[in-house]
């Protein structure tokens, strides 16, 4: 049985979305992560933290992580200040 969305692998980064972790103050002179993109095909890509395994077993009622699926923790202010890249429809 399929999903009725797959992620594309074959998809592109298109922009980022807000603003980057060194203009936020979440990393060092590096730019690692965490970050926001839109992709090329319109989908969201996030890089942040790992922390499937310690929120895993937290998870509210009817909630649940697939087998390829990861939960990914940003900083609050990264998803506030991409609100406005972020379009209402």
């Amino acid at each position: 049985m399929s999903r009725p969305w797959e992620a594309d692998p074959t998809t592109t980064f298109k922009r980022r979305l807000g603003k980057s972790a060194q203009d936020l103050g979440h990393t060092t002179d590096n730019p690692d992560c965490p970050d926001i993109w839109e992709l090329e095909n319109g989908d969201i890509a996030i890089i942040g933290r790992d922390l499937t395994q310690p929120l895993g077993g937290k998870l509210p009622v009817g909630v649940s992580v697939g087998a390829d699926e990861r939960i990914v923790v940003i900083p609050r202010n990264m998803l506030i200040a991409a609100k406005p890249d972020i379009p209402n429809v």
